[in-house]
């Protein structure tokens, strides 16, 4: 009477309970609908951070591997064409074959592994909640800005305001009575897949990252693009992303 979801769970526990040093998964997702399929590979990650198993996954679907494994082993041709990490076998094929099995996207899917860092947001204007609209104003014209980030007191994102309420009100009110919420950030670590996302469905040109409630910058497209860059260049090099020096187009 048990739903392939629930066998599946109960498959993984089973394996789990004789407490072996390798286990060996074989398409162990495979027979359940997408939704399933992520919130099973949610758990297992969640179980593995604690149990610290050495998984041996085999599985036909890249993104799967992409999300789960560590290291990836691409086996095709009689041979194994490929063994590295889930951002160089998306970065770098190192063979026709792995390019082919990767597909002509490979570049979305690494947003999927590349996460989100500090040194790839940028610093936006900030208003406070107290602040008169007034010298929020003069101090965003100033600066050429259209929108300000609006902070509570604790330095936590409260929401966003745009530089013409703040000229129309003049005088007449504060920062935070014409500030909009902001519902739509993504914590720092998260992957880029996600901001991007998030930039999408809210057909928003930034998204603000935060580190628990503190605000920590925006990450743009142009930001993102720069951040996946790095990370392409920097697994092929052997180097943090902080060592890559980027050439944009638009600095040409």
């Amino acid at each position: 009477q048990l739903s392939g979801g629930q066998r599946q769970r109960v498959g993984v526990a089973r394996a789990l309970a004789a407490d072996p040093p390798v286990l060996l998964m074989d398409e162990p997702f495979g027979a359940v609908d997408p939704v399933v399929r992520e919130r099973l590979q949610n758990e297992f990650l969640k179980l593995q951070s604690r149990v610290r198993k050495t998984v041996l996954m085999v599985t036909h679907d890249i993104e799967e591997a992409v999300r789960m494994g560590d290291r990836i082993a691409v086996y095709g041709e009689g041979r194994i064409e490929q063994f590295d990490t889930p951002g160089a076998v998306l970065g770098s094929p190192a063979t026709p074959y792995v390019a082919e099995f990767v597909g002509a996207d490979r570049g979305l899917k690494r947003l999927s592994v590349t996460a989100i860092e500090p040194d790839d947001l940028e610093q936006p204007p900030l208003a406070r909640l107290d602040e008169p609209a007034g010298t929020a104003a003069a101090r965003l014209g100033a600066a050429g800005a259209r929108w300000a980030v609006v902070l509570n007191e604790a330095g936590e994102l409260h929401g966003w305001v745009s530089a013409d309420a703040l000229r129309i009100a003049g005088d007449q009110g504060t920062v935070g009575e014409l500030a909009r919420r902001m519902d739509a950030w993504v914590p720092v670590g998260a992957p880029l897949k996600r901001a991007f996302s998030e930039m999408l469905q809210r057909d928003a040109g930034w998204i603000a990252v935060l580190d628990g409630a503190r605000f920590l910058g925006v990450l743009t497209p142009a930001k993102l693009h720069e951040a996946l860059r790095r990370s392409v260049d920097a697994d092929a090099q052997g180097v943090g992303r902080d060592e890559v020096r980027f050439d944009s187009v638009a600095d040409a």
